[in-house]
């Protein structure tokens, strides 16, 4: 299945498309596909201008939960989410796992000045998709890592179709990260303003957020995360720590924790997780314990 473009949006070129500071953001990574999971669709979204097919797995549970739009970290690809895409079926969420130009077996090479629209692209195409198969649920947006940039920005500039955001391992300014990487970008005329600019954007969402990070996490250090929670606008905020955990071991560390954590925080956001709702809960389940 396959979405076809009308037509290419204008696209300016980004400051941090240069070479070597391409080489440090992005880590593409191709990969023929594995086969897919009894409970997963492959979804493809065509760019026919740029000759561009970029490759996504949806992974459903039923039509009246939530879905979530997750954008994976660098180096990372869609299937290395198969087993990870079971899980939040286990606890009842729906889950779209998106990809980059260049990972996977999606086509095309990446680069600041696309991802963006490409973003954009995707969230059009899942929206398409979930209303022509019925789902109601609300939509959120999640990314990990690199991922963060991504829902971060989707959710700036189209706030009527998310109902919420939840950030692993994401950062907060571009520069430093990059320094911590070994980049030397000192030839290079950037601001931070010409960067990913998670900071300046994060303070406009006013939808709930969440953010979960790791302890440990030497690569994106947790002040980077707590920059995030203070800089958010959201009324609705939740800010986890996994202790010990590094960038890379999240949810091996947080284990099951993980997704029943941020299967909560969609409960919270959906009005399922209220305090009338667990009233009733509990009085259902007395009534049935006493009959």
């Amino acid at each position: 299945m396959c979405a076809k473009l009308m037509k290419t949006e204008h696209i300016e070129p980004s400051k941090l498309d240069q070479p070597d500071l391409l080489d440090i953001i992005f880590h593409p990574r191709m990969a023929e596909p594995s086969p897919l999971s009894s409970s997963a669709t492959a979804l493809c979204i065509d760019l026919p201008a740029k000759g561009v097919t970029l490759s996504c797995r949806y992974h459903h549970v039923d039509k009246e939960s939530p879905v979530i739009l997750h954008f994976h970290g660098n180096g990372e690809i869609v299937s290395d989410y198969d087993a990870i895409g079971g899980e939040f079926i286990a606890v009842g969420l729906n889950i779209c796992f998106a990809t980059y130009r260049g990972y996977g077996n999606s086509g095309g090479s990446p680069s600041v000045s696309t991802l963006f629209s490409d973003n954009a692209t995707i969230a059009a195409y899942l929206l398409d998709y979930l209303k022509d198969s019925g789902c109601t649920g609300a939509l959120f947006a999640m990314g990990r890592s690199l991922g963060s940039a991504s829902a971060i920005d989707l959710v700036t500039r189209f706030p009527d179709d998310f109902k919420g955001l939840i950030l692993d391992s994401g950062f907060a300014d571009t520069l430093p990260l990059l320094r911590r990487l070994g980049c030397d970008f000192s030839e290079h005329d950037i601001a931070e303003t010409d960067c990913f600019n998670n900071i300046a954007k994060i303070r406009s969402i006013t939808q709930p957020t969440m953010i979960i990070h790791g302890g440990s996490d030497t690569i994106i250090p947790v002040a980077e995360a707590e920059r995030l929670q203070a800089e958010s606008a959201a009324r609705t905020k939740q800010f986890h720590i996994i202790p010990g955990a590094d960038h890379n071991s999240l949810i091996g560390v947080g284990g099951s924790l993980y997704f029943e954590t941020i299967k909560h925080f969609t409960d919270v956001v959906t009005g399922k997780n209220t305090w009338r709702q667990r009233r009733k809960t509990y009085k259902q389940k007395r009534d049935l314990s006493g009959s």
